[in-house]
């Protein structure tokens, strides 16, 4: 199978066509919700393009599962400042509202805190490892084969925590090369998964909302993210995670977990 360009292809205005590339573990019929949120971190950014002014809170809350195929994206700055604002942000899978977000930009200033900002510096980057996905689900898992896994800790089918280095390979949106908060965000959807205490085949693990507070926008390609899941009796939980670059610590994940066994 030929790797598609991108994640989404332009079609037209903020409308855009899912490629395989953002398939599902859960359901090949459906979108991972990691194409999805960096779909929205790019709609926030685009409200008002300003590198001063970085989205330092980012929530994400799934109204339901995102089928394949075309889908829209608005948004609007619902409190504007000069230092601090939020925005709110939407997607559309054909008339059905999938997706919401809001975020809070931050301004920034240069070097005011440099003496304070120090930060441990995550594990070296490991060489190329083979890609091998959840066992039983197809080696075509679509999100997967876009990104580029290479673990320090763990793997996908080890239950419990997990510390890997990862990259997404293709652009978000085709013909434009994402920012960096937009590649962070394609990613951190993934915390739930890498870092599932109990086998994808037996059992559901599915976070309804994602927020990712960043202190920094990331550097480079690469992210390293640091993750683990704690499940309650009640069967809910919380995946976490602290995800840096190689210069050191950008921002913390965190996703409330339904967790029940599949039927």
């Amino acid at each position: 199978m030929t790797d598609p360009e991108a994640f989404y292809l332009p079609a037209g205005g903020d409308d855009f066509e899912s490629t395989t590339a953002t398939t599902s573990p859960w359901d090949e019929r459906m979108q991972h919700g990691g194409p999805p949120s960096g779909l929205l971190a790019r709609a926030i950014e685009l409200t008002r393009p300003d590198a001063d002014m970085p989205i330092a809170r980012l929530t994400v809350d799934f109204l339901g599962p995102i089928p394949q195929g075309r889908v829209r994206t608005e948004a609007r700055i619902a409190r504007p400042g000069r230092r601090v604002e939020l925005v709110e942000a939407r997607l559309f899978a054909g008339d059905r509202l999938a997706v919401t977000a809001s975020a809070w930009r931050i301004n920034t200033q240069k070097n005011i805190s440099e003496e304070y900002a120090h930060s441990a510096t995550p594990p070296l980057l490991p060489g190329p490892q083979p890609q091998d996905f959840f066992t039983g689900l197809s080696p075509d898992w679509g999100y997967g084969r876009a990104i580029e896994w290479r673990f320090v800790q763990g793997s996908f089918n080890d239950p419990g925590p997990v510390s890997l280095w990862a990259r997404v390979r293709l652009p978000l949106v085709a013909g434009e090369p994402p920012s960096p908060i937009q590649h962070l965000a394609v990613l951190a959807d993934s915390t739930n998964g890498v870092s599932a205490v109990l086998p994808l085949n037996d059992w559901l693990f599915i976070p309804p909302t994602l927020t990712v507070t960043l202190a920094r926008p990331p550097q480079g390609p690469w992210l390293h993210l640091a993750a683990h899941t704690t499940i309650a009796p009640s069967g809910t939980g919380i995946a976490q995670a602290d995800l840096s670059d190689p210069s050191g610590f950008v921002a913390q994940i965190a996703q409330p977990l339904l967790v029940t066994p599949r039927s």
